[in-house]
């Protein structure tokens, strides 16, 4: 049986994992934000970055990538991506059902925000995100670096997310 994991941020660009298929996909009663303060890959615990969380809300969709675990990688995929994603537990692993585009369904493994976590920082206007992830730099690299990748990475699959390309043009002039 394939294993799925959904992507809808820095996975969609870098799974750090062996992908044997991807697929455009929707998760239902979830909504791409970035409503989680990052203290180690995009920020630090002084200067803390954002990155995108699933964040539950009934009704709405997220859509993304399905992305299939090569086959007889599934322990040592699900190992990484535990020791990426839940580095300090912001985050909950859950199987949810993803639907692909051509109608068919999966269970995968998804990454959400937990609201009750420190880290969460749900509701922040634009305008404040894109302050934040101008300035911010943490382990793997800056914050900034982190959101473009994103938002091109979706406007590429033909899946452009209004609200990550407004914070990228104005993340963009922040920095000139």
């Amino acid at each position: 049986m394939t294993m799925w994991v959904f992507g809808y941020g820095s996975l969609l660009w870098n799974p750090g994992f062996d992908v044997a298929r991807r697929e455009v996909a929707v998760l239902a009663d979830y909504h791409r934000s970035f409503c989680m303060r990052s203290i180690h890959h995009r920020g630090t615990e002084a200067e803390p970055g954002l990155v995108l969380a699933l964040d539950a809300a009934p009704g709405a969709r997220c859509a993304g990538l399905a992305l299939a675990v090569a086959e007889g990688q599934e322990d040592r995929t699900l190992d990484y991506l535990r020791e990426r994603e839940l580095i300090s537990s912001a985050y909950l692993e859950k199987m949810l059902p993803v639907r692909f585009q051509d109608g068919g369904t999966a269970e995968a493994v998804t990454y959400v925000i937990d609201p009750d976590h420190v880290q969460y920082c749900g509701g922040l206007a634009l305008e404040e995100q894109a302050q934040i992830i101008a300035r911010a730099v943490g382990g793997r690299g800056p914050n900034t670096e982190y959101l473009f990748n994103t938002a091109s990475h979706l406007a590429e699959i033909g899946l452009s997310d209004p609200d990550l390309d407004w914070l990228a043009r104005r993340v963009r002039a922040l920095a000139v």
